[in-house]
């Protein structure tokens, strides 16, 4: 699984790093079904998660967060992220 962080308008502290790889682990029984996890973090007035998934069977999941600030975003878009994942698990399941 390759992993692509962004951060867009602001440096990315390093405990906000650490923070941002403590929740990305939490995906880990999925990496071998991902091809490529890309997260963009913005800040504008708000701050805004934005991560896309692109599974190895071609199939693209793109969500989007915002909060006024950057760790509750980052939940929220964790949050999504694996019910997402979980949904995209049980899709192929049901296929086989």
């Amino acid at each position: 699984m390759n992993i692509d962080i962004k951060a867009v308008h602001f440096t990315l502290r390093d405990d906000s790093r650490e923070y941002l790889d403590k929740k990305i682990a939490r995906i880990h029984n999925a990496e071998n079904m991902i091809i490529d996890l890309l997260v963009t973090l913005t800040k504008d007035k708000d701050f805004t998660a934005e991560a896309t998934v692109n599974f190895r069977w071609g199939v693209s999941v793109h969500i989007q967060e915002h909060d006024f600030e950057l760790n509750p975003a980052v939940d929220k878009m964790m949050d999504k992220l694996e019910q997402k994942i979980t949904k995209e698990k049980e899709k192929v399941k049901e296929k086989r």
